[in-house]
């Protein structure tokens, strides 16, 4: 059985890091590691999560800053949609250098596109790209589970007031690829509590 957990590990930015994991077979993503976190990662050991990748839904400092320190103890690839690959390899483009707290960089392993598959163990997790917040954001669907990133929120969206940022191309990312999903889609964004498509459709002011 399909199981989400979730972490805050960056607690400042309340930044969600989803684990996506099979009970069964252990196999797992690890998605949007904030920080580096050693407690997360003897969870992760003890438990013998076998982890497939680290995804980013998108680049920003927040959602990457534990990428290398995962990917060094699972060794396991990074992933991106391509347009927010430059964002792992320039910490002005990921936002960190403005924030006080420049990251150490690791470029990543896989670039994705719209409609790509992930495998991880015997199921697929499908990507959705949902520019917005960022050119490159994403969200990834894995059954009726569906990880948002930075795009919706809870009866909120991301923010588009960041460079390269775009409020239209994210209400129609909305609208176009996720409001068409089932309304019983459980989503679990970025930052906050988990919603579903059915409310979010029925109550998000900025989607009314």
């Amino acid at each position: 059985m399909i199981k989400i957990d979730g972490f805050v590990l960056l607690p400042g930015y309340q930044t969600n890091t989803w684990l996506i994991w099979d009970d069964t077979t252990l196999d797992a993503l690890l998605i949007d590691p904030a920080a580096p976190d050693p407690d997360l990662e003897r969870k992760l050991l003890t438990r013998g999560i076998k982890l497939w990748g680290i995804i980013n839904t998108h680049g920003h400092g927040d959602h990457i800053g534990g990428n290398g320190f995962f990917k060094e103890t699972f060794k396991c690839p990074i992933m991106i949609h391509e347009a927010d690959a430059p964002m792992l390899t320039d910490n002005k483009k990921n936002l960190s250098e403005y924030m006080g707290t420049p990251l150490p960089l690791f470029p990543p392993d896989r670039i994705l596109q719209d409609k790509d598959t992930i495998q991880m163990g015997e199921h697929q997790i499908k990507v959705i790209h949902t520019p917005g917040h960022t050119p490159g954001s994403i969200s990834l669907l894995i059954k009726k589970f569906l990880i948002s990133g930075d795009t919706l929120f809870e009866m909120s969206i991301g923010r588009t007031d960041f460079p390269s940022g775009s409020y239209s191309q994210i209400i129609s990312s909305i609208k176009d690829k996720l409001f068409i999903l089932p309304e019983d889609t459980i989503v679990f964004p970025g930052h906050g509590p988990r919603t579903s498509i059915g409310m979010e459709k029925q109550n998000n002011p900025f989607l009314r």
